[in-house]
């Protein structure tokens, strides 16, 4: 495969649909996952936290808000992940809120007549505000997202902070697969503090935009996986959970 098709190529790892519904066993470990991309965001067996890819480089977000980089052998059960190589860079001026830089990046991503692609975004910056949240793992199954995060998730705020957004587009005909529309997650400068973003200020930053046109899908291998029945999933509490709404 030439740099340019692996470029625009997304790496996920099995489905939110599947996570959702409580689908949290490791489908591949995290070196396996840095092989297929060095920018994204997912989560970790059990969801034991909130999983932040940048540089190559992967970060668990744990749920008081604190940052340490993960083992190779740290176990995945839900991620997506790309390279970036050929993306467009632009300056982004002040953001008041997450609905605000929604708004300004889907404008960015039609002119390009991106809508109907995938897309990741890299915003480094100084942010006045991130609003965010994290959580701890719980070994059961079949327990639906929803219920493990009003168990687990803690929410936090970081104020007057340096550091890099990682935004997630997937559209609206891939809802199960991912969740449609922006999924943000933030990492510190100092790679000390970050978690799945609700909301945010933003002072100034660069973005670099990747558009995305192919996808390779990892499912699971084992039989357990078979036993979900995954058009079950609740769109409403996929982008309830999964779109920073608390």
């Amino acid at each position: 495969m030439n740099e340019n098709a692996s470029s625009e190529k997304m790496y996920q790892v099995s489905t939110l649909s599947a996570l959702a519904l409580g689908y949290t066993r490791t489908v591949v470990k995290v070196r396996d996952l840095l092989q297929n991309g060095d920018t994204g965001l997912g989560t970790f067996e059990n969801c034991d936290g909130e999983m932040i890819v940048v540089d190559g480089h992967c970060y668990r977000a744990a749920d008081d808000g604190s940052v340490s980089e993960t083992p190779a052998d740290l176990g995945v059960p839900f991620a997506s992940v790309v390279f970036l190589k050929n993306q467009e860079s632009f300056a982004v001026d002040a953001v008041e809120n997450i609905n605000s830089l929604k708004a300004l990046l889907n404008v960015k991503i039609e002119e390009h007549f991106g809508l109907n692609s995938m897309h990741m975004v890299r915003i480094d910056g100084f942010f006045k505000k991130v609003n965010a949240r994290s959580e701890s793992g719980l070994k059961a199954h079949h327990i639906e997202l929803k219920e493990l995060l009003f168990e687990r998730q803690k929410s936090f705020e970081f104020d007057n902070i340096g550091g890099t957004l990682v935004c997630l587009y997937y559209p609206d005909y891939m809802d199960g697969i991912n969740a449609a529309g922006w999924h943000f997650h933030f990492v510190s400068e100092d790679k000390r503090f970050g978690g799945h973003v609700f909301d945010l200020s933003l002072e100034k930053g660069e973005a670099k935009m990747e558009k995305i046109t192919s996808i390779e899908l990892q499912l699971p291998r084992e039989a357990a996986f078979d036993t979900y029945s995954l058009t079950r999933a609740s769109q409403k509490d996929i982008k309830q959970v999964e779109q920073g709404n608390k």
